[in-house]
């Protein structure tokens, strides 16, 4: 995958390496050419300097002259006076034949010379310097001239780091705010004057296709809506209208064909109810979060559910576990409606699963701040290997022998997950029948007292 941070990275500092070794390569061979042009000009300097009374040769007949520092760098000084009359020539230095006047390069024995002769009246002064001693520091001299720039790349390259990141901060800051959304986020990215004028264009690019597909969810989310409303009218006056045939006996038929027209149509009304309540649970992702009493939900959705649950002959009731007073309303932080449609797709769930003579119990549970609720039924359970597919939408068991529709548990785990609830589903130990448990919500007042019943 192609990554425009090491790209730029890559080719900045390539760029900078190169460029630096050839600087470097120009700048040192510049250096060694100025430090030999100053060597010669040395040379010249002491030819031409020398007192006009220097005489004596190697044998010490005078002292050397005073060359302060020019005397490290190994110069030999000879002297000639009328033609080729040798008058002076440096201690412990070999003797080199005299050469025409001006600059001259030779070898002498092992070694290269580099002289300067010069005439001066009746004498003539030749000065000498091995060409290894000139090397040696105009060696020294040119990486004296390179360490400025050895210092200023590695900052240089520093640099362009922090650059680099900080000029592609506003991308990582764009891929964060996008990584974070929920999925059911779709409003337009803010544009401000944080945002790089080259990075606009793909925000507005991002924010026009984030407002299609809010345009087209919601059009589906109509869609299942409208749809489910125009059903759900027809299908209850036709049920209707069978009751009233059957009871005047203008519909001729058995009896059991009549009720098994009616259980379909009471399955298809049930089933428009849910796309209903899921089409209703998908136009709202966000959800209201105000203090509701959770005992009062129980309460209702066993009141709701008790006429369903006595003609099923199951037992159905509500139990208190870690109530902190007679009266706790285990008042939690939840969307009202969604905790009412959470609880009672479960209850009517366990109850369209157990069969006649079972039971199915609510049962709220404190735990400190959290507070949480478990549904639990003595049916036949769901096999191990549903467990995890029974949330899916339209998803009905291999071994389901109820009416539903098969998007009760889809509904739940969509309420729940607006409320960031964990939903667990598991198989009753020791006993047949299956437990449902929300957990996570957090307790508001745990000391206020039950609503009145309206």
């Amino acid at each position: 995958m192609t990554s425009i941070r090491r790209w730029l990275l890559g080719w900045l500092i390539f760029g900078m390496a190169a460029t630096s070794v050839v600087a470097a390569f120009a700048i040192f061979h510049t250096a060694r050419g100025e430090a030999s042009e100053l060597f010669d000009y040395e040379l010249r300097t002491v030819a031409l300097s020398l007192p006009s009374n220097l005489r004596g040769v190697a044998l010490g007949k005078q002292r050397e002259p005073d060359l302060g520092d020019l005397a490290d760098d190994r110069i030999v000084i000879e002297i000639w006076e009328h033609g080729d009359q040798p008058v002076y020539h440096s201690a412990q230095a070999p003797v080199l034949e005299r050469l025409p006047p001006g600059f001259n390069t030779v070898r002498h024995g092992d070694n290269q010379w580099r002289t300067f002769g010069v005439d001066q009246n009746d004498r003539y002064v030749q000065v000498a310097q091995p060409v290894s001693v000139r090397e040696d520091l105009a060696l020294q001299l040119a990486l004296h001239t390179l360490w400025p720039l050895g210092v200023l790349l590695p900052v240089t390259i520093v640099l362009v780091l922090l650059v680099v990141a900080r000029g592609l901060g506003p991308i990582g800051g764009l891929s964060r705010a996008l990584a974070t959304r929920s999925i059911d986020s779709l409003e337009p990215l803010r544009l401000d004057g944080s945002v790089p004028v080259e990075i606009r264009p793909l925000v507005e690019a991002l924010n026009d296709l984030l407002q299609r597909l809010h345009t087209a969810s919601q059009a589906q989310r109509t869609f299942i809506a409208d749809a489910a409303h125009e059903l759900r009218s027809p299908l209850a006056a036709l049920k209707l209208q069978l009751q009233a045939a059957s009871r005047d006996g203008t519909l001729k038929g058995e009896g059991h064909a009549l009720e098994r027209v009616e259980q379909r149509v009471n399955r298809i009304i049930h089933l428009v109810q849910q796309l209903l309540t899921l089409a209703h649970e998908d136009a709202q992702p966000v959800a209201s979060m105000v203090p509701v009493s959770l005992r009062r939900i129980g309460e209702q959705a066993v009141s709701d559910f008790s006429l369903l649950a006595e003609l099923h002959e199951i037992d159905l009731g509500l139990e208190c576990e870690g109530a902190r007073t007679p009266n706790d309303a285990y008042t939690v932080l939840a969307e009202p409606h969604g905790m009412s449609v959470l609880l009672g797709n479960l209850v009517n769930n366990a109850i369209r699963h157990t069969p006649a003579g079972g039971r199915v119990d609510v049962i709220l549970r404190r735990a400190g701040e959290q507070v949480g609720c478990e549904v639990v039924d003595s049916g036949s359970g769901i096999p191990e290997a549903e467990l995890e597919r029974v949330f899916d939408r339209f998803y009905r068991g291999t071994e389901s022998k109820g009416e539903g529709s098969g998007l009760g548990l889809a509904i739940v785990s969509r309420i729940a997950g607006r409320h960031r609830l964990s939903l667990s589903l598991r198989n009753n130990s020791g006993r047949p029948g299956l437990s449902v448990a929300v957990s996570g919500l957090r307790a508001h007042d745990a000391e206020a007292p039950l609503p009145a019943a309206s």
